[in-house]
């Protein structure tokens, strides 16, 4: 494409790129959507809530026969063992340790080429679905969130709930039956699932079309040959941001066409499910920004279930752990692994950091934004902030675009 005028490029990456890649990510996942759609549409009506369960364990099931045919069986050996584990520990009070304990065993085995590895690295998203759910319910258990143990129909349907089942994201036991009671089909519903779809078509397009020629075309660079390799370097890591993204924003209009990510506020209903938050990932304030805006339901899991549990270890032992949670769920990777602690070891220094400076300068520079009405004397964020938090965050965030939901079907 290099002998090429603007005109005759861009018109070659419509014809070439764009309109085919739209054609076959909706090729892909087409069948995914009308899952979701025909779950919702079914949940409406006055159906026992045993139906229910089973219509989203049906569709949950074919949607993983379409995306990996026999190879879902790994997936599904995984579901019966952790409610298995969970059936048989019914009287202890460490259901959430004893699960992650087998689902632990279950992937070491998994990565020991116990499996073959094109297989199982292709059912990893899938499994690690599986596993965020189960551990959860586990622990919600524990701490009486859920009063028992849910029903072999009810357990199932969480997990192979049709519109998390392949992309994901992650969300508790409670979403989920919040979920198949099916509140009504409005027009803020309708315009999330859009807006969620078109987010994910344009990063899909971005990733695919727009990133690798970002500065050869589009903001011509090159001809600067001192940056030309960090340049490309920034085309890739661009290219694995959106593509990220795409798989997000895709999560969020799957999750939400069948009916779950909302809030309650008195009787309106709020449909504001976000997976991730791009500019806060692009233009962070922190290296902890940058981490919880990558993933924030799998953030909000890791901080709920592995962090706060292993905080009696101290804080900088608890991060480490969480962070190792993290990689063990990813797959075995020595390069992911060092990726990830380095993560660890990177955001605690921060948090240690700018929690000192915000003593001695008294002002609202910590990880996280300060809540309204905090008591520090300098509360205005100056963009000095942001300048820090890129200049902290630009090598890692390029790697945490390798590490995002592997194993998800490629399109």
């Amino acid at each position: 494409m290099a002998t090429f005028t603007r005109e005759e490029f861009y018109q070659q990456l419509l014809n070439g790129c764009v309109l085919p890649t739209a054609q076959q990510g909706f090729e892909q996942v087409w069948t995914l959507l009308v899952l979701c759609l025909v779950c919702r549409l079914l949940w409406r009506l006055a159906l026992p809530s045993y139906a229910k369960h089973l219509s989203t364990v049906a569709g949950g099931f074919y949607a993983l026969y379409h995306f990996f045919q026999l190879q879902m069986v790994w997936v599904v050996l995984l579901s019966l063992l952790c409610y298995l584990v969970l059936f048989l520990c019914r009287h202890s009070t460490q259901r959430g340790i004893l699960l992650s304990i087998t689902i632990l065993i279950y992937l070491l085995m998994g990565e020991m080429h116990m499996v073959d590895t094109v297989t199982w690295h292709k059912m990893r998203g899938a499994q690690m679905i599986v596993a965020m759910k189960a551990v959860s319910l586990g622990f919600d258990l524990d701490q009486g969130e859920v009063a028992s143990i849910p029903s072999p129909v009810e357990f199932m349907g969480y997990i192979y709930f049709v519109g998390t089942v392949i992309f994901g994201p992650w969300f508790r036991f409670r979403t989920y039956l919040q979920a198949v009671e099916s509140r009504k089909m409005s027009f803020s519903w309708f315009q999330k699932v859009c807006r969620s779809g078109f987010l994910s078509l344009v990063c899909l397009i971005m990733s695919t079309c727009v990133a690798p020629y970002l500065f050869s075309y589009f903001i011509p660079l090159y001809s600067y040959k001192l940056l030309r390799k960090w340049l490309r370097a920034y085309e890739s890591a661009s290219s694995f941001h959106f593509s990220n993204f795409f798989v997000g924003f895709l999560s969020e209009t799957t999750a939400t066409l069948a009916g779950a990510g909302f809030t309650e506020e008195k009787d309106h209903l709020r449909w504001d499910l976000t997976v991730s938050r791009p500019l806060n990932v692009e233009l962070p304030r922190s290296m902890v920004e940058v981490v919880t805006s990558w993933n924030l339901p799998m953030s909000r899991w890791l901080n709920s279930y592995v962090f706060k549990n292993s905080l009696k270890l101290g804080t900088f032992s608890a991060i480490i752990v969480t962070y190792a949670a993290s990689a063990l769920l990813h797959g075995l990777s020595f390069h992911l692994a060092a990726v990830l602690l380095s993560l660890g070891f990177i955001t605690y220094i921060e948090h240690v950091l700018r929690k000192r400076l915000s003593v001695i300068f008294n002002a609202c520079i910590l990880s996280k934004k300060c809540q309204p009405g905090c008591s520090h004397r300098h509360n205005t964020v100056r963009c000095v902030t942001h300048a820090e938090g890129q200049k902290d965050t630009v090598g890692p965030a390029v790697h945490l675009a390798k590490i995002s939901f592997p194993g998800i079907p490629s399109i």
